[in-house]
């Protein structure tokens, strides 16, 4: 069965295609197509507080493209959610309503913690040595969102305003970190015995080159060279000798940064890079609505 969901984050607009399977009464959701375009919201909002009409009119025509190719891909259902940088702009409220009046869909914003809740859901990924608590972390461009699970059995889960874009703004609340740091210490007994579960373009990036990708596993010690290694170059020398798309160059080293700060504090030596995202746990959560009204 496929289907389509729409996650428009403060570094891009993604559109994904997936199909959903049950093996064994498990859901899998796998990739299709995936479409992304930089719309970097983030860098307009936490800068400015808003998104500026040249972002809002590159965003509505990104979303015009997609709701074409949903057209042609005809999936079951699809749903469209916006996070961290449409929630806080202060016009975030008249560019949904824009999108709505030009393209005729509705957008809806979430926040951190049913991001959190969403993205977990989607990974089916076994631990070769399963410890007693899984923390899965997704950092994006305006927050890092963290749940901690106990088999299915959610613990805790928390939302912090600690992003890439929103560091690259300089004007992050430097009181978040210690927020973050607190909030981990509730399960200081079971630091070193955590499975970690990364989720966000800039980790996947970071493994895919620096890790283990057939086997989704990514070493502190190679997250530390990788960042190492990337601050070893300036901006253009990362787009131009190593590759790196331009909205991918500036926020990958954030994104490091904020993985190690939380490994270090968990003492975690390795972290699962699944490649799952928030638009993988739209299309699980459709496939479940789609069941549940279908028996």
């Amino acid at each position: 069965m496929l289907f389509a969901a729409i996650d428009i984050g403060s570094n891009a607009a993604r559109l994904l295609f997936a199909n959903v399977f049950e093996i064994k009464q498990k859901i899998f959701v796998e990739k299709a197509t995936l479409v992304r375009i930089p719309t970097r919201l983030g860098k307009d909002v936490y800068n400015i507080n808003r998104i500026s009409d040249k972002r809002a009119d590159k965003l509505i025509k990104t979303l015009h493209a997609y709701k074409l190719l949903i057209e042609v891909y005809k999936p079951i259902n699809y749903d469209a959610c916006a996070t961290a940088a449409m929630r806080e702009a202060e016009n975030g409220l008249d560019v949904l309503a824009r999108i709505k009046e030009d393209l005729g869909f509705n957008v809806r914003t979430i926040d951190g913690v049913t991001e959190a809740n969403i993205i977990r859901r989607t990974n089916k990924i076994g631990f070769e040595h399963p410890e007693k608590l899984t923390m899965y972390i997704d950092v994006g461009g305006g927050s890092t969102d963290i749940s901690m699970m106990d088999g299915e059995t959610l613990v805790d889960v928390k939302s912090f305003k600690i992003g890439t874009l929103r560091i690259l703004s300089g004007k992050m609340d430097e009181k978040e970190w210690d927020r973050l740091k607190k909030w981990l210490k509730q399960f200081k007994k079971y630091y070193g015995e955590l499975n970690l579960v990364g989720s966000g373009g800039n980790i996947n990036k970071i493994n895919k080159l620096y890790g283990d990708p057939f086997h989704y596993t990514l070493s502190f010690e190679n997250l530390i060279y990788a960042q190492k290694f990337l601050k070893g170059y300036s901006l253009m020398e990362r787009i131009e000798k190593l590759g790196l798309r331009p909205d991918r160059a500036d926020v990958i080293i954030p994104a490091a940064n904020i993985f190690i700060y939380i490994m270090k504090i968990v003492k975690s030596d390795s972290i699962l890079v699944p490649k799952i995202g928030l638009a993988d746990g739209l299309i699980y959560q459709l496939y479940e609505k789609h069941k549940f009204y279908s028996t």
